[in-house]
């Protein structure tokens, strides 16, 4: 259904929650949730749930990032190496 568009996005954001990943592609929450539990039936995400708290209320909600996908570094010098 979604599953492109949400691994698109996770991969290009990094680590999300479900409700931020619904707001940012316009994606039902419901629609969201399903699509991450096929995904990570399927291996490509790695999920847990958590509890996030926004101005004293718990939020519940899903924390997922593809599954063995690692960014590239971003440019320019790191810290500590010495050249």
């Amino acid at each position: 259904m979604h599953s492109d568009a949400i691994l698109t996005h996770l991969k290009k954001h990094g680590q999300l929650l479900d409700a931020d990943i619904a707001a940012k592609t316009g994606i039902a929450l419901a629609d969201v949730r399903t699509c991450l539990q096929e995904l990570s039936a399927q291996k490509a995400i790695s999920m847990c749930s958590m509890t996030v708290f926004k101005n004293g209320e718990a939020i519940e909600g899903l924390f997922c990032r593809v599954a063995g996908y690692m960014p590239s570094a971003a440019p320019g010098r790191k810290p500590g190496v010495k050249t």
